[in-house]
């Protein structure tokens, strides 16, 4: 549990990379509230640091939120103190009866668990299924192939009091996209280093929507969540309990 989004990198992130979630709230919203879901719990599976259960929490819902990393949560937790919070894989978390369930970020994607492979995926989609009440929806998103347009990048992010190197490469055969990340964050006079090596699955929409509607969902695929725009090679669904 402590080997990805350690303290470093879930700070860089919660600091510098929280427009995903900031910029995707009004629309999830608005996609709760077009099917009538305007209270009751929601389970938001790789929650982060809670800047999107924080926006559920001032819509007046009740929040679950499951997370992986330790440091994440930690800060999710002071950051939203009236929702609730686990340190666990989402692969594996017990889902309770809920009135929608939310992933964004690509979450679904990371092979943090040795046993996430599509079967996983697939009864992680049965579980959603058996966990929403009748006119529930499920939102998330996902990575698919063509992350990186020449096989490998690499790129830099700096804040105030940090940088963040990531190079990212794509084996296209086996869809799996690996990214090495290296932080730098000011502690004192000097800066610490630390790395992080992630590996994801890149699936297809039409792959993704098949085994939703297998299960009995409806199904909407998207590109952005309200105004804002997915990034290249993402798409979003809406599963609807049916």
């Amino acid at each position: 549990m402590k080997k990805w989004y350690k303290q470093d990198l879930a700070y860089i992130h919660d600091t510098g990379f929280r427009d995903y979630a900031l910029k995707s709230a009004p629309g999830i919203l608005e996609i709760l509230h077009l099917n009538k879901i305007y209270e009751g719990l929601i389970v938001d599976l790789g929650c982060g640091s809670g800047l999107l259960a924080q926006e559920f929490i001032k819509a007046n819902y009740h929040v679950f939120g499951v997370d992986i990393s330790q440091s994440m949560i930690d800060i999710a937790r002071k950051r939203v103190p009236n929702a609730q919070f686990l340190v666990e894989s989402l692969f594996q978390v017990e889902i309770p009866s809920c009135n929608a369930v939310v992933s964004i970020g690509e979450c679904l994607n990371y092979l943090f668990d040795t046993n996430n492979d599509k079967q996983a995926l697939v009864n992680l989609f049965h579980r959603i299924h058996q966990a929403l009440a009748p006119g529930g929806v499920f939102i998330f998103d996902i990575a698919e192939s063509g992350q990186v347009s020449n096989g490998i990048s690499k790129h830099f992010t700096e804040g105030e009091n940090w940088i963040v190197l990531v190079e990212k490469q794509e084996d296209i055969q086996a869809k799996i996209l690996t990214r090495r990340i290296i932080t730098l964050r000011q502690v004192g006079e000097h800066y610490r280093r630390d790395d992080e090596i992630h590996y994801l699955r890149l699936y297809e929409r039409t792959e993704i929507a098949k085994e939703l509607l297998q299960i009995g969902f409806q199904v909407k695929i998207m590109n952005n969540y309200g105004q804002f725009n997915l990034p290249k090679a993402h798409a979003a669904f809406i599963a609807l309990f049916s």
